[in-house]
């Protein structure tokens, strides 16, 4: 058997082989921070034109279909590689339709990964039926090794007194495990099989990595999750069967800018003393500052807001602290 194609781009490697030969050749035990994948469909994938309605010439050759019947192995294979390069407190993310959810689960199971959430993604434009109703979302599996403290950026997109227009917690929406994110269309355009929108992946980066950690795709395809985890300046390896596929976007991803999706500030939405230990001399400045602001004739919601960026703490422990303390209402 030929050696794969191995591609480096700066730190970044991409392989041209099965993830589960690949992952035993290429990465060492407990080396990755987060996996983010998309396994083939096991469904006729190289026929998907019966089961979205597309048009199939400005799709990719090369896509590599699993046997259905083969489907339960295939997944307890790549999800045991995928367990042993996490490192402890590593976490994966696996996106998988309905048909083949009870394979993945039951190989998910036999590993010590442990459930954080099966999230539900529900997209524009589901399959078109007659006779039953639409299916128009994908299941994420969101599991984490234990063994170590896992990373979750709460306040990574918003902050958690944050508020939208109608005054519900904008954090709040944002971490329910129903995600509404339509799929990318490319009409006309030349597209992979399947690709995840940069939207979805960003998202999940944001809350689950952060720069310089090592992100994998076990089943590169288009290289979404690739361009993405660059782009969010992390480390990436990923690793794709097919040789055509491959070939296509490589050449791509060469092109992604490190750190260009970034946002313009780090962290712009972290609220840096969130759940610390107040001191005596905080609140000190707290119920100073308070009475200040009161006597100025400011609103109890502006005199909160002051205090909560004086002091980098959410306006639900600015009022928990004052109320304590015996002020009035706030």
């Amino acid at each position: 058997m030929a050696a794969p194609t191995i591609e480096r781009i700066g730190e970044h490697l991409f392989v041209n082989a099965d993830c589960i030969r690949g992952a035993a050749a290429h990465l060492a035990d407990g080396s990755v921070d987060l996996i983010v994948t998309d396994p083939p469909y096991g469904i006729e994938g190289d026929r998907l034109d019966r089961h979205y309605n597309r048009d199939e010439r400005f799709v990719d050759d090369g896509y590599v279909e699993v046997d259905a019947r083969k489907y339960a192995s295939f997944s307890r294979a790549w999800i045991a590689q995928a367990e042993r390069v996490l490192k402890p407190g590593g976490q994966l993310y696996v996106v998988s339709g309905y048909t083949n959810l009870y394979d993945v689960l039951g190989a998910l199971r036999k590993t010590n990964l442990r459930e954080i959430n099966h999230i539900i993604w529900k997209y524009n434009f589901g399959v078109y039926t007659s006779s039953k109703f639409v299916s128009s979302h994908y299941h994420i599996l969101y599991y984490a090794k234990p063994g170590s403290r896992r990373r979750f950026n709460l306040q990574s997109r918003f902050a958690l007194d944050e508020t939208a227009a109608d005054g519900r917690s904008l954090n709040y929406r944002d971490r329910e495990d129903v995600w509404s994110i339509n799929r990318e269309y490319k009409p006309g355009q030349r597209k992979n099989k399947n690709e995840l929108p940069k939207a979805l992946l960003k998202k999940i980066l944001a809350y689950s990595s952060k720069e310089g950690e090592l992100v994998c795709d076990f089943f590169l395809g288009g290289g979404s999750t690739a361009a993405v985890a660059i782009g969010m300046n992390r480390r990436f390896v990923g690793f794709e069967i097919s040789e055509p596929t491959f070939r296509s976007r490589v050449p791509d991803l060469r092109k992604i800018v490190p750190g260009s999706l970034l946002e313009a500030e780090p962290d712009p939405h972290v609220v840096r003393n969130r759940g610390k230990s107040w001191s005596a001399a905080e609140l000190e400045q707290l119920e100073g500052r308070f009475r200040e602001l009161d006597a100025s004739g400011a609103t109890r919601s502006a005199i909160v807001a002051t205090l909560s960026a004086e002091l980098e703490r959410g306006a639900w422990a600015i009022r928990k602290r004052l109320r304590s303390a015996g002020t009035k209402k706030v």
